[in-house]
Parts: structure tokens; sequence; C-alpha cells
């Protein structure tokens, strides 16, 4: 039986709720600590960087919690709805620090959010993702939903990036602390709303019935499963070049484009990359995959954002930077890490089909947990090398109207070295680990999913 529409765009209201969580964490937790409350930029990355240490363990454990779980409701939604009403809570206080705080006081209080932030994240993210196999059949509803599913993540994600500053500012006027605390009690509310939507409407049409593993048998099934962590690594150095970009935009247009008004130029540039990023995935993914396989588009994804970013870097470094010029390599950019995001979620669930086909055993949840544990490890690697960019090129956290002037040269251009030249020689290893080691192409894929049916019958 095919997919209703009303489950579809459940479904896809979920991913919008849930992205938008993550990316008001990703981007703003540095600049709303180290910019804002004056935390070291250091202590914060480090901070951010170990909580994703601990994501090591905590993922894959959620994963096998997810795996064991019977209910009436099925194993997915039960997690899902707790865990999206305990990770609501904890974003809403991850930006309402108390003002009391402050010195070492006020980095404990960030660690302890931050880390129990990721935890509830963790909690409804796996089961999220792990709901694909579960009540899809697999090749072109499996492709299409997954699509779906990361076009209204890229939706979230857009209207975060978008909307933050300017909202903090309306809400919050020159108080910049009470308006990221509003901002974020918002968007805890959308996400409860949205999900709850998702669970009321999706319900699981088939599972295949296995022995939940051991922590012990999952390491050993993720080892076996070498496409699995071929497509993780690609995942994490993806997003690694993305998320150092992401989390450095903000100060390159406060300090380096400068002006009174940098907040709305960084608006502007976030409104069309975020609306590119849409387009590419709800798009031009599916246009291009009239033409070209998968793995074909994976390849151009990969060479349009190279080229951008060396671009990017050229244009940044001209006497005079142009915003507008900044847009056409914002284009190539934007456009291929749309079509990214969608691949690599469709190749890590291709990853289960072949997982099954391999070793004997479907692991959904051990899976995608490894999909939000190397996600949320790719920012956290991020946010340090951001932090390690400003505290070593001594971006300034003056908050006046011309801090711009304020910033050397020397700093300037070590800023735009990290923002683009670094995700460069991330992507180009992505690149070539990708094309030498990853075998699952579309008729692989038909083959072993007729080899499953068969199996199952």
């Amino acid at each position: 039986m095919n997919l209703s529409g009303k489950e579809k765009i459940a479904y896809g209201l979920g991913a919008v709720g849930k992205d938008m969580v993550y990316m008001l964490s990703a981007s703003f937790v540095l600049y709303y600590y180290q910019d804002v409350l004056g935390v070291s930029a250091i202590a914060m990355g480090m901070i951010l960087l170990a909580a994703r240490i601990f994501d090591a363990f905590n993922d894959p454990i959620m994963g096998i919690l997810v795996a064991k779980t019977k209910t009436k409701w099925g194993k997915f939604r039960p997690w899902l709805l707790i865990g999206t009403l305990l990770n609501a809570v904890l974003l809403y206080l991850l930006y309402a620090a108390p003002p009391t705080l402050s010195g070492n006081g006020l980095i404990v209080y960030a660690a302890i959010a931050y880390v129990m932030w990721g935890v509830t994240y963790t909690m409804m993210d796996i089961p999220f993702w792990s709901m694909i196999p579960a009540f899809t059949s697999g090749g072109k509803e499996r492709e299409d939903l997954t699509t779906l599913a990361r076009s209204c993540a890229g939706v979230g994600s857009a209207l975060v990036t978008i909307l933050t500053m300017k909202c903090v500012n309306i809400l919050g006027g020159s108080d910049e602390v009470k308006g990221f605390k509003y901002f974020a009690l918002i968007v805890s509310i959308l996400f409860i709303v949205f999900i709850v939507i998702t669970c009321t409407m999706i319900k699981e049409k088939s599972t295949v019935d296995v022995k939940a593993p051991t922590v012990k048998e999952m390491f050993k099934a993720l080892l076996e499963n070498d496409q699995a962590i071929y497509v993780v690594v690609t995942i994490v150095l993806v997003n690694c070049s993305l998320y150092l970009t992401s989390n450095l935009l903000i100060y390159f247009f406060k300090y380096d484009l400068g002006g009174t008004n940098w907040s709305d130029n960084y608006t502007l540039f976030n409104a069309f990359g975020g609306g590119i990023q849409i387009l590419s995935m709800m798009l031009f993914f599916p246009l291009f995959r009239k033409f070209f396989n998968a793995i074909k588009i994976c390849f151009i994804s990969f060479t349009m954002a190279i080229a951008g970013y060396a671009v990017l870097f050229i244009l940044m470094c001209m006497p005079s930077i142009n915003l507008y010029m900044l847009f056409i390599p914002g284009f190539f950019i934007f456009v291929a890490f749309g079509m990214l995001t969608v691949l690599t979620t469709v190749f890590l669930a291709n990853t289960v089909d072949y997982g099954e086909w391999k070793n004997k055993r479907r692991d959904e949840s051990v899976i995608f947990s490894m999909q939000t544990f190397v996600v949320k490890l790719a920012s956290g690697i991020a946010v340090m090398s951001a932090s390690v960019c400003l505290s070593v090129f001594k971006i300034s956290e003056d908050t006046t109207e011309a801090a711009g002037s304020i910033v050397s040269n020397g700093s300037l251009l070590g800023l735009r070295m990290t923002m683009a030249l670094i995700p460069i020689v991330g992507l180009l290893i992505a690149l070539v680990l990708f094309k030498r080691k990853y075998i699952l192409t579309d008729e692989k894929i038909d083959e072993i999913s007729a080899i499953l049916n068969s199996e199952r019958e």
C-alpha cells in the first residue's frame, strides 16, 4: 500500500520542526555564548566537541533501545514523542541562560544544557529517520519520501537561518539575550506541534522481526557493513565543510563586510542561500534524477561545491567585497549541499538493505543512529574549528556598529581561509573516498531488493 498524501505531509512537517531546532543549535549556539554572553570561544568549542564525543556512546545505545522497543504504538513513535518534548524544553533552557551567571558558572551551565540537549535530540532523531525503511517498500517510494523529508528539513533549516537574527532583533530590540530566549521558545513550541502531527498520522506499515542487537553485536554489524561506514565518513566530511562555513558566516558579515546594516546583509544572504537549498532538494534534484543516476549526481554536486568555494575565496580577497557578487558562488555551494543532503540519506537508507542482504539482519535503528551521531560529530568538529579560528585570529567580541574596523587584515584573511579553503580540502577527501569505495548503484540496489523480497515471501 502506497503512502497517502496526509502521511507524506505529516512526515514532512516533522522534518521541518526537527531541523528548525537543530539549526538553531548548530549555527547560533557559539555566537550566543561567545559573542553575546562573552564566554571564551575555546571554552565553547571544547564543550561542543566534548558533547559530540559523548554522543559516540549515547547514539548507538539509543539505536539499540529503539530496536528493543515493542509497544502497541510501534517501536518508533513513543521515543519520537518523548524525545521531542524533552528536547524542546532543553532548547529553550539552552538559550535562556540565567542573567546572574558569569565566568565558570556560565560555562558549566552551557555544558550541562548542551549535553542534555544532544541526548534528547538523539532520542527523537534516531526513530524519526529509522521510520523510513520501516514504512516504505524500498526503491522509488523510499527515495521519494527521503527526498521529501530532506527537502522539508531544508525548509526548517532555512527558516531558522534566515529568520533568527531578524526575529532576535524584533523580539529583543537591542537586547540580544532577550531576543534569543523568546525566539527559542517559539521554535520549541512549533517543534512540539509538528512532531505531534507526525506521531498522529504515521504508522508502521511493515517491520522485519529481528532480534535486537547487543552492544557488541551492534558494533560488529556496523563494522561488517562496509558501505554504511563509507557513507558515514562521507557525511562527516560534507557536514564539517558546511557547518564550518555556516558557523563563521555571521562573523564574516559582522566583522569583515561590517557596516551598520551587517545584520540585514547577513539575513539577505541566508534568505538567498536557504531558498536555493530548498529549490535544490525539491526541484533541482528531481530534475537531475531524470537524466542521471544518484551516484553521478553526487559527483556533480561535489564538483559544484568545490568550484563554488574556490570562487568564494577569490571574491572575499578582492579589495572591495560586493554582497551580490557573493551570490554567484553561493548559488553553486547551496545547490550542491542541498542535493548532497538528500543523496547521503538515500545512500544510508540503501545500506540498510545491503546490510540485511550481506549479514542476514536488518538494523535500521543501528544504521540511522550513526547518521545522527556523525551529523552532530561534524557539527562539534566544525564549531571547535571555528572557535580555534576566532581565538587564533583574534576576531573581536566588540558589538559596536564599527566592529569591522577593529579587526586586522591578517585576522580577516585567516577568517576567509578557514571559511573557504578548509571546506575544499574536506570535500576533495570525501569525493575521492566515495568514488573509490561506494558500490551501491541503482542496479545493485534493485538486485538486492529483489533478493530480499523473494526471501521474505
